[in-house]
Parts: C-alpha cells; sequence; structure tokens
C-alpha cells in the first residue's frame, strides 16, 4: 500500500514541478528549472503571489516525500532488530 501511495506522491510531485517551472517562464522566460531552486536570486519570482503559492505546493509535497521516506527507513530498521 505505502508503495502506491509513493509512487502517486512521485508523480503529484513531477506534476507540481512543471506547473512551478511553467509559472515561472510566464513571468521570465530565461529562468531554468535550477534557477527556481533559489528563486530569491529574482526578484520578479520572489514577489510574484502565484509562484510563491505553487512553489509552497510543491515544498510540502518533498516534505510529505521526506517524512514517509524517513518513516519507511526508520520502519525497516525496527523490523530488522526484531530479526536479531
Amino acid at each position: 500500500m505505502i508503495e502506491i501511495f509513493e509512487k502517486k506522491l512521485e508523480e503529484m510531485i513531477e506534476h507540481q514541478r512543471i506547473k512551478v517551472q511553467q509559472v515561472a517562464n510566464i513571468i521570465n522566460p530565461h529562468v531554468t528549472r535550477e534557477d527556481i531552486l533559489n528563486p530569491q536570486d529574482f526578484p520578479e519570482l520572489k514577489f510574484d503571489f502565484q509562484f510563491n503559492y505553487e512553489d509552497g505546493i510543491l515544498s510540502g509535497m518533498l516534505a510529505t516525500q521526506v517524512m514517509l521516506r524517513r518513516e519507511k527507513k526508520a520502519k525497516l530498521i525496527e523490523n530488522q532488530k526484531e530479526l536479531i
């Protein structure tokens, strides 16, 4: 079950990355995927409400992914300890 959730979350993250890039390119057509990782370097992105909204959604999804991976790893370690 968790694998299905992980796969779906990864798909959602990729979709949101594309959406963030599209919004950024409307604001500044020369911004690359790497550039949007540091929007503070681009005032037109830093102060754009729509960009910040979409980027915030992406950040939340990435935080969820990190938490899920951490919990999965903790569960794996717990299961290994039980075998010892």
